[in-house]
């Protein structure tokens, strides 16, 4: 996989609108397990892409001061083999003074190349170094993300897991409603009600039985009086 396929994903998987994913959700608890999970292996090939290109990058840095080193060095070397030139005709010495300038020479050619190398490196160090810093920010917000993402995800677990709660309290709440105690406890009320007034019947048939009999006894005593009476008129002369 290519760095720019990898900053790419890291780019987009950053701006991501997690709400947005999980409103449209089926199920959103199994959306984020998902998201978690991809996050977590694009994370983990970002980072192998991140440590290759400053990898890369500390390599062309290397290079690039190898070249600024060498260029300093060889400018130097040409400095120093002028001089020697300079100090030999001077002396007469013209076959070695030129000697040493055709030296100076090459050491100038040689500064040139190490500072053209140099040169040529620097749009690409930039180059690497401007991908770096997009693949490291995109890694922080992907891991920012993430966090969210196990954070948004340990929430919605807590909620299911109290809705779930609830639930359940209801659904026993609601067969302690079918299963009402106290509904026993009013037809029991109610047979009690109906034993009651089958007592107070029964007294009540009683009390007008035993009214009946003195009632009758009444009556039979108005007859013996009524016939004492009769006998009482007959006897008298």
């Amino acid at each position: 996989m290519t760095k720019q396929t990898i900053l790419g994903r890291v780019t987009q998987l950053a701006k991501a609108n997690i709400n947005a994913l999980l409103d449209s959700a089926e199920d959103p608890q199994k959306m984020i397990d998902q998201l978690i999970r991809d996050y977590s292996n694009n994370i983990t090939e970002a980072e192998e892409a991140v440590a290759t290109t400053i990898g890369n990058l500390r390599m062309l840095e290397q290079d690039h001061k190898e070249d600024v080193d060498a260029a300093a060095e060889w400018g130097g070397k040409a400095l120093a083999a002028s001089k020697k030139a300079d100090e030999l005709r001077g002396g007469g010495s013209i076959a070695e003074a030129d000697k040493f300038d055709n030296l100076a020479k090459v050491a100038l050619g040689r500064q040139l190349q190490s500072e053209k190398e140099a040169k040529d490196a620097e749009p690409t160090i930039a180059a690497q170094t401007e991908v770096v810093d997009k693949l490291r920010a995109g890694l922080d917000q992907m891991k920012a993300k993430l966090a969210e993402l196990q954070s948004r995800r340990d929430q919605l677990v807590a909620r299911a897991k109290t809705a779930q709660a609830q639930n359940q309290m209801l659904d026993a709440a609601r067969n302690i409603d079918v299963l009402d105690p106290t509904s026993e406890l009013g037809r029991f009320e109610e047979k009690v009600r109906r034993e009651e007034a089958k007592a107070l019947g029964k007294q009540e048939l009683a009390e007008s039985s035993l009214d009946a009999q003195f009632e009758q006894l009444d009556a039979l005593g108005d007859a013996t009086e009524i016939e004492a009476r009769l006998a009482a008129l007959k006897s008298t002369p």
